[in-house]
């Protein structure tokens, strides 16, 4: 008989540093803040990031889109429109490693 192969779960974190991030310098997502100070009060981009690239320190958004995992979340949920996202250049951003 065959030995039956475990799987080992992996946390989403433990998945996440396995993949590699190329960072242009010029960012690929852009965040108007001024909305998001004003108009925004749930700041649910800060809830629905699966990189956790937005941050919430103080009641102002912080962002870094170096983490950024390309999914287009954030884009999707501002209900402001606060959000310019376009994919970086060719070759850059994440590269996925697991999965």
């Amino acid at each position: 008989m065959s030995e039956a192969k475990v799987l080992k779960k992996m946390k989403i974190d433990e998945a996440l540093n396995t993949n590699v991030w190329d960072v242009d310098h010029k960012p690929h997502i852009v965040v108007d803040y001024e909305k998001c100070r004003k108009i925004c009060d749930k700041k649910i981009c800060t809830l629905l990031c699966p990189a956790g690239c937005y941050t919430l320190t103080s009641g102002e958004i912080l962002f870094s889109y170096e983490g950024c995992l390309e999914c287009g979340t954030c884009r999707v949920v501002c209900p402001n429109e606060a959000v310019t996202w376009n994919y970086p250049l060719s070759g850059r951003g994440v590269q996925y490693r697991y999965g």
